[in-house]
Formats: structure tokens, C-alpha cells, sequence
């Protein structure tokens, strides 16, 4: 596929009116004449061939994110890692994303390559990070710039040391296998930029929409959403937040109302490290723009029906929670024979043992034992860990504390 540069700025290529104005021999003006023109002859060329191959492209980009959508009820399955974790995940990998300056594009590429790697193959929890760092690789080395590639020594420096630095070439390797492969993949960011350049929307409107689509990234509803269907979606809540006008490109179907509306109900709890991200003034402070909107969708609300006293502390609660990160307090644990699954990793004696297949077997015995305050860990240093290690540290006092609440 042909990228079409239709930019204006003449800082890249001189116009002939310049190159005359320029105190040059005539020979080496005619041949930057020459070259301009051929730059010129070669752009226009380039967008007719897009135009016409624009239908094709875009069927065989249909054809694609359909053979390469994850699904999440195989991700269910899985025994060891629960959707709890995966919001620690996804922060994780958005700051070495951000760390290495990598593309946007790159980021949705991860998370598809990590989902897929997940409905494929049953995943333990210490190796659930080194399977998201593996996928930022193959994401970073398929789509971005030869130069932000991270390398295996710094991401295992991000990871702290936890694991060896042949451990990330092996996984790497062994998600190329389970997938055959098959990397490509049109992210939503592919579709936005189409309807943003067909819409002519502003940049604010664009960085409102990549929000929300990365907002969506921490939820299990959108992980077998089609990107094409979370784009359109994504831009026309972003168009309705910042107060621009709708646009009527054609019929909304009965998917793609589901997925703006249940966007919609997720806007309340982002997470802190996402928000952060996007208040930055080159992401036109969207998050605050956002969080601007809630608060004043809340006053009228507060204001059209006035809240019933046992209501007013849940009211609170949820306006004291805007930048909570989501589902970490909701976190559901897997059911295995009748027996809780621990949400610590086993290791020893104490909560579980191995078999010679070397196969997880769930224990018969408590669950995880709660943690004494003298033996807590200490965080690390490293911000992009510390939120990793956070689902790890997920103690027993709060699920019991929930157990005792519904009894």
C-alpha cells in the first residue's frame, strides 16, 4: 500500500519559484528543478494509484481483521491469569511504548498480538509480562522505525531483572509459532486515520478518539471488538464530548451502537498512568478535557434529579474514583474444582504442587495465606514494574472482605 504525503509544508521539498530565487549554478539548479518536479509527478501518481486500488485495499483489510481478531471467551479459559491482571499489563506496556517513542500504531499491535497469544495458549502468570514484552517486540520490529526498536536488555531492565535475557528471545519466537506468523493486522489507529482524513476532522477530535480507543484497551468487552467498528465508534463519542457537530456518514448498525454505548460507560474509570499520558499539551490535554466533561455531565445530573440520601455516599464514591484503575477492586477469581485459584503465583510447598508433567494442580488447601505486614515486598523503583507487581500483591483481606460484605 502506498502512503500518499499531502502535506503543504515546503520545508521538505523546495518549489521551482525558490530554487530560481537560490544563488546556485545553473546546472545543479536544473537538476533540483528536475527532482522537484519528478517529487511532484511521483505524489500525484502515488494518490491516483491509492484512489484506485482504495476499494481492494480496503477488502482485503476487512478480510484481515477478521482472520486476525482475538476472542475472548478462549481467553476465559485460562487458569492461571484472570482479567483482573490485565489493566497492570496494559500500563506497563504503555510507558515502554511511550519510553521508546514507538508509533501508535505499535501499541494496538501488541495488544493483539498478546490477546491472540492468549486465546491460543495457556499462559502462567509469572510469564504473563514476558509475553507482553515479546509482543512489543514483534510489533515494534513489523511496523515502527529500525532505530526505537527496544532492545532485549533494556526491556528486561524495565521488567527488573526477573528474567534472563535468553527467556525474551524464546518467547518471542515461540508467539511467531503459535501464530503462524501471521502479524499483520489493521489496528484501529489505521481506521481512524481513514474517517479522520475523509471527515476532516481536527487534531483534537483525533487525539479524543485515540484515548478512547486506548481506554478501551484495559476492558475484556472490547477485546474481540473489530478495530474498524471501535474507530467509527470512537470518533463519534469524541465528536459528541468536545461539542462538535455529528456526522452523517451512513447507517450505524446494531454493533456499533453497542460498542458506543458501552464505550460510553467506561469513560468514568481510566487509568492513571493512560490519563497521564494524554495531558500532555502534544495530545491537546484531552484527559482533562474528558474529565472536564464527566464532571459537568454529573452537575446536571445531580442538578435534573436530586440524589436520595443513601445515594449521595455512592455518588461520591464514583466522583472520588474518576482516574481508578478499572476493575482492580471488581477482580474475579477463577473457580478450579471447587477451589479458589490462588492470585499469587505458586511457589513452594505451601501452595500447591507440580506434577512430573510439570502441569499447575490446583491446591487443596486455603487459599493464599494473608500477607504479614513485616514480610510485604518493597516496590521497586521502576514505575513501569511497580504497576505489573501490583496484581501480584492482590491480598487475601480484600477478597475476604468482599466475601463478608455479601454475607
Amino acid at each position: 500500500m502506498a502512503y500518499v504525503n499531502n502535506s503543504t509544508d515546503s520545508g521538505y521539498f523546495a518549489g521551482p519559484d525558490e530554487l530560481q530565487n537560490l544563488r546556485l549554478p545553473s546546472r545543479e539548479t536544473a537538476k533540483l528543478l528536475a527532482r522537484s518536479r519528478q517529487d511532484m509527478i511521483g505524489n500525484e501518481l502515488s494518490r491516483l494509484t491509492g484512489e484506485e486500488y482504495l476499494e481492494d485495499i480496503m477488502q482485503h483489510m476487512r478480510h484481515m481483521e477478521d482472520e486476525t481478531l482475538p476472542d475472548a471467551n478462549l481467553i476465559d479459559m485460562q487458569r492461571e491469569i484472570q482479567w483482573f491482571m490485565r489493566p497492570y499489563l496494559v500500563d506497563f506496556l504503555i510507558e515502554a511504548h511511550a519510553a521508546f517513542a514507538l508509533l501508535p500504531e505499535t501499541l494496538f499491535l501488541t495488544i493483539n498480538l498478546l490477546d491472540r497469544y492468549c486465546s491460543k495458549r495457556v499462559v502462567y502468570k509469572q510469564h504473563y509480562q514476558l509475553v507482553g514484552c515479546a509482543a512489543l517486540l514483534i510489533a515494534a520490529k513489523y511496523g515502527d522505525k529500525k532505530d526505537r526498536v527496544p532492545q532485549i536488555n533494556e526491556l528486561n531492565n524495565m521488567c527488573c531483572g526477573l528474567y534472563d535475557s535468553g527467556m525474551f528471545t524464546q518467547m518471542e519466537m515461540h508467539v511467531l509459532n503459535t501464530l503462524e506468523w501471521a502479524i499483520g493486522h489493521p489496528t484501529v489507529d489505521f481506521f481512524s486515520q481513514l474517517i479522520v482524513a475523509e471527515e476532516a476532522d481536527d487534531r483534537e477530535v483525533e487525539h479524543m478518539a485515540a484515548y478512547l480507543c486506548e481506554i478501551a484497551l484495559y476492558h475484556r468487552e472490547f477485546v474481540s471488538t473489530k478495530p474498524s467498528v471501535m474507530a467509527r465508534s470512537s470518533l463519534a463519542l469524541a465528536r459528541a464530548i468536545l461539542g462538535r457537530p455529528e456526522i452523517n456518514d451512513g447507517e450505524w448498525d446494531q454493533v456499533e451502537n453497542a460498542t458506543l454505548l458501552a464505550l460510553s460507560q467506561q469513560l468514568h474509570q481510566p487509568s492513571i498512568t493512560l490519563s497521564r499520558k494524554y495531558s500532555s499539551p502534544h495530545l491537546s490535554r484531552v484527559s482533562g478535557r474528558l474529565a472536564d466533561f464527566l464532571a459537568h455531565q454529573a452537575a446536571i445530573s445531580r442538578r435534573a434529579e436530586p440524589p436520595s440520601p443513601s445515594a449521595e455516599p455512592v455518588l461520591a464514591a464514583k466522583a472520588s474514583s474518576i482516574y481508578s484503575t478499572p476493575q482492580k477492586g471488581g477482580a474475579v477469581i477463577g473457580v478450579a474444582d471447587g477451589y479458589l485459584t490462588p492470585p499469587i503465583t505458586p511457589d513452594g510447598v505451601h501452595f500447591g504442587v507440580a506434577d512430573p508433567m510439570n502441569k499447575y494442580v490446583p491446591p487443596r488447601c486455603p487459599v493464599t495465606p494473608t500477607p504479614q505486614p513485616t514480610s510485604m515486598p518493597a516496590y521497586p523503583q521502576q514505575q513501569s514494574q511497580q504497576h505489573l507487581s501490583q496484581y501480584n500483591s492482590y491480598s487475601h483481606d480484600e477478597y475476604k472482605g468482599q466475601q463478608m460484605a455479601m454475607h
